[in-house]
């Protein structure tokens, strides 16, 4: 019995053992470079609403089973090289601008849960490019807003301006922005390096302006030096002899000879140097000058090569529409002539099936004949009525109002007048058989072959 008692205690002390163990297991703590984000049922925000996760950097949590699951975000920064090209500026120039950019996970609390939302379970290179792609965006939006001068000159600016905008875009994803890191900046018309030899050259005029100035002063405070010297030579030389007067009259001539070559030097180092000092700020002004010049051409160029490639961009645009338009015409064309093509054709096609048909008619009308003779004749016998009417018709129409008779005696045939007068009218008409020799052919024998020939033994 003691040694089951025994064999109880050891087993819950082994179980309770075990549940601390496991306990302890399900306890994590967060190192100072990574974000411990709790996921699955972690509670409720102040308005009420579930929350999807809780982000805990430094310090523990304990982690319930089943309900609730763990992972890790490392702080490590993250260096995004940024290399941009043909940027358009302000001036609508085209800028480089090569940048580095250094980011990281933020541990502020609105800012960590974004991060919690959107870029758990992402890998370093996945969030490396999608804040590559949210910061070229915002770069080149900063650099729209900006001139040539002001990105060169006012580095400042230009960067508070790109942390400003890519800083806020960040955030929206759960990233800071640690560090800006622009190495160079370039344009492709030059126009860069046209303002540095400028204010190089600006800078050598100055510096050549402040020399001349110097050295002026200089002079100047020299000769200045030596004529209070010499008059207080003077002046002690007259006290100590003041009985000779030839002497100090000598001593003044010589002093106003003397003053008079100083005069002069001092009047020639001054004219030479308002020269030098001319010649510097002509110089400056020639600089400037061709500067100004430089910028002029430079718009000029811009400006020519937008209007001559707006005048490329339409002229082929309108020689596009006049191919097309042309091909249209050629399909309507086209399509007209195959019309009128089909048209003719299904004429000829007709006309050649009546010839076909007329000449199979006739090919019959010979066969059931026996011979050709006897087939026009047929063809003759048929149409004979017609020939007769068209004979009559030719002198149907003929009004004689009045005839005159002179003689009213007979000729020799037994005739009078007025039947040959009818006679010759008749004959007026061509007879059957001169329509025949017209057309090429011979009266049949049955229409008139005896009286044809009786004729022509008369004559």
């Amino acid at each position: 019995m003691d040694e089951i008692i025994l064999y109880l205690i050891m087993a819950g002390v082994i179980v309770l053992f075990v549940l601390f163990m496991w306990i302890l297991s399900r306890y994590r703590k967060c190192p100072s470079d990574k974000i411990l984000v709790k996921y699955g049922k972690v509670g409720t925000d102040k308005d009420g609403q579930a929350r999807s996760a809780k982000c805990i950097h430094g310090g523990a949590s304990f982690i319930w089973p089943v309900i609730q699951s763990f992972q890790y975000m490392d702080l490590t920064p993250i260096s995004i090289n940024v290399d941009l090209r043909n940027a358009l500026s302000k001036q609508n120039i085209r800028v480089n601008v090569p940048s580095r950019f250094t980011v990281g996970i933020s541990v502020e609390p609105g800012v960590m849960q974004n991060a919690a939302e959107r870029l758990l379970g992402l890998k370093m290179s996945e969030i490396q490019d999608l804040a590559s792609d949210i910061i070229l965006g915002q770069l080149r939006l900063v650099i729209a807003t900006m001139e040539i001068e002001e990105i060169n000159s006012n580095r400042d600016k230009f960067l508070a301006e790109i942390s400003s905008n890519v800083e806020g875009e960040l955030k929206k994803i759960g990233l800071r922005l640690i560090n800006v890191n622009v190495t160079d900046i370039s344009d492709a018309a030059g126009y860069i390096e046209a303002l540095g030899k400028e204010a190089a050259a600006k800078a050598i005029n100055d510096a050549k302006k402040s020399v001349a100035e110097k050295d002026r002063d200089g002079a100047i405070g020299e000769a200045h030096a030596q004529r209070d010297q010499r008059v207080q030579v003077s002046s002690a030389n007259a006290t100590a002899i003041e009985g000779e007067n030839a002497a100090k009259v000598q001593v003044a001539q010589s002093e106003a000879q003397r003053r008079e070559k100083e005069a002069e030097a001092l009047k020639i180092a001054t004219t030479a140097e308002a020269v030098q000092a001319a010649k510097a700020k002509e110089e400056s002004y020639i600089a400037q000058k061709q500067a100004e010049q430089g910028r002029a051409e430079l718009e000029r160029a811009t400006q020519q090569a937008d209007i001559i490639i707006k005048a490329e961009i339409e002229r082929q645009q309108a020689v596009i529409e006049a191919q097309a338009q042309a091909e249209v015409v050629r399909e309507k064309a086209k399509g007209e002539a195959d019309a009128v093509f089909a048209r003719m054709e299904a004429q000829a096609n007709g006309a050649k099936e009546i010839l076909v048909k007329q000449a199979d008619g006739m090919k019959e009308l010979v066969q059931a004949a026996g011979t050709a003779e006897d087939a026009v004749k047929l063809i003759v016998a048929d149409k004979l009525e017609e020939l007769m009417r068209v004979q009559v018709e030719a002198i149907k129409n003929i009004k004689i109002d009045k005839v005159t008779v002179w003689d009213s005696g007979n000729d020799t045939e037994g005739k009078s007048s007025t039947a040959n007068f009818i006679s010759g009218m008749m004959k007026a008409v061509p007879p059957l058989g001169e329509v025949f020799k017209q057309a090429g052919m011979d009266l049949p024998k049955f229409l008139g072959e005896e009286q044809h020939e009786q004729t022509e033994n008369k004559l």
